[in-house]
C-alpha cells in the first residue's frame, strides 16, 4: 500500500502483478464474502482509477496500480 497526502487530498494506492484491468464495481449481495472492494472504493472516495505498470527491472512482469483519492469533501 502507498499513501500520499498533498493539498488536502489523501491518495491510497495498491498494486499487484496481474496486468488484467479491474472489473467494474458492481452491486453484491449483503452476505457476499468477496467482490466488494471497488464498490466500496467508488462509494467512499472522490475519484479512483488504475494504470498498467510495466516492470522496468524485469523482476515480476507487468502489473497494475489502483488508486483512490479522498479529500475533505469525502468525509
Amino acid at each position: 500500500m502507498k499513501l500520499r497526502a498533498e493539498h488536502r487530498t489523501l491518495r491510497f494506492g495498491v498494486w499487484d502483478n496481474d496486468p488484467t484491468p479491474p472489473r467494474p464495481p458492481r452491486q453484491t449481495p449483503w452476505d457476499a464474502e468477496s467482490g466488494r472492494g471497488l464498490g466500496l472504493v467508488r462509494t467512499c472516495s472522490d475519484s479512483w482509477g488504475w494504470v498498467r505498470q510495466p516492470d522496468h527491472r524485469r523482476l515480476v512482469g507487468t502489473g497494475k496500480y489502483i488508486w483512490c483519492d479522498l479529500t475533505n469533501t469525502a468525509v
